[in-house]
This record gives C-alpha cells, sequence and structure tokens, in this order.
C-alpha cells in the first residue's frame, strides 16, 4: 500500500558516459528500518512499464538494460519500499541517450613519428554500432606556438603531416558521432599528448 509516510525518492535522473546509462537518485532515509528500492523503465509511447532487474534493491542506483535503443525517448520511475509500505513513484526527465550521453574521449592506441609526420592509431570510447558514423577532429601545434591547427578524420588511422623534422608537437582528439540530420554529438577533448618528430 502506499504509504504517506514514506517519502519519494527524490533527485531522479540518468547518467550517461559512453552510453552506459545509469539511473540515480537520493536516498530515503527513515527513522528505523532499510528501505530498498525498486525501479522500471518505459519508452515514451508505450503504457507498460518494465522491469530493469532493479527490485527491491539496497542501492540508490541501477543500471539501464543495454539493449535499449540509443533513439528511443525512455521514461523511468522509481519508489521506495518499506516492509509492505511504498512510496509514490518519483519520474525521471524524458532520457533520450544519443542526445542526453557524455561521449569521452577516443583512446590513442599508438603514435609513430616520421620527420615529417606523426602517425596516429585511435579507438572509439564506446563499441559503435552497425551504421554508426564517426569522425575525429585534431587539434594539433608545435609545442612551442600557441596557435593550434585543426583536421577532421574519419578512420582511425591518420596522419598528421607537413610538420618540422626534430620539432616536438602535441595534439588533442575530440570524437563527433552522426546522429540525426546532419548533427553530430561531440565528445570531450582527449588530453593533449606530444611527440618529437625525428631527424631526416
Amino acid at each position: 500500500e502506499t504509504s504517506p509516510h514514506l517519502p519519494a525518492p527524490q533527485n531522479v535522473e540518468v547518467y550517461s558516459y559512453n552510453f552506459q546509462n545509469l539511473l540515480r537518485w537520493s536516498p530515503v532515509v527513515v527513522e528505523n528500518g532499510s528501505v530498498v528500492y525498486t525501479a522500471h523503465y518505459k519508452t515514451r509511447f508505450y503504457r507498460h512499464w518494465s522491469g530493469m532487474g532493479c527490485a527491491h534493491t539496497p542501492h540508490t542506483q541501477c543500471w539501464l538494460p543495454p539493449e535499449l535503443r540509443r533513439r528511443w525517448t525512455l521514461v523511468l520511475r522509481v519508489r521506495a519500499e518499506l516492509g509492505t509500505h511504498t512510496s509514490a513513484w518519483a519520474l525521471s526527465p524524458p532520457f533520450v541517450a544519443e542526445a542526453n550521453t557524455t561521449l569521452g574521449p577516443p583512446k590513442v592506441n599508438s603514435v609513430s613519428a616520421s620527420p615529417d609526420s606523426l602517425h596516429i592509431s585511435v579507438s572509439p570510447p564506446f563499441p559503435p554500432e552497425p551504421g554508426d558514423l564517426l569522425r575525429y577532429l585534431v587539434s594539433y601545434w608545435e609545442n612551442t606556438t600557441s596557435a593550434a591547427e585543426e583536421l577532421m578524420e574519419n578512420k582511425t588511422l591518420f596522419q598528421i603531416g607537413n610538420l618540422k623534422e626534430s620539432t616536438l608537437y602535441c595534439f588533442s582528439i575530440q570524437v563527433q558521432l552522426k546522429i540525426y540530420l546532419g548533427h553530430f554529438l561531440k565528445g570531450e577533448q582527449g588530453a593533449p599528448e606530444c611527440h618529437r618528430t625525428t631527424l631526416s
């Protein structure tokens, strides 16, 4: 039975990083007994709520099932439970992974230098799905100057060319994922890395 004395969870939100989606909420504090929680999700246009593996859990967070599509608009709800008492349901704001996730920087796997270029291998920060269009914005600059140049790459193996020999260059890379109508979801900028070109 819904109890007016058992408050509903507050601050219900989805935290999403690289499409790993975590529903979180603030703990409900009561005088005696330990509160547990049950969480559900549904897509916006569907009436039926589905469980997400979080029934009567003592934790204040719950992973969303990985099979949910990035484009779906999801609504999530959670309630507190204490013995036979339950709180009212607390709803999350609508969540769309493709719009609301934060993309981390790509991983730099290797860098090899030649006299006039740096050859860079990267991998994306999340496992791409079939049909994903990813691109990499590369900012690079000579270590002694602050003026950065940029190039856009669609491949995970590319080179920064036209460099001076035996010179220290730094670069930073950001991933961008095409989502809809030519819009790109832009990731976090990677930490700069510096490498010296070789002597010819």
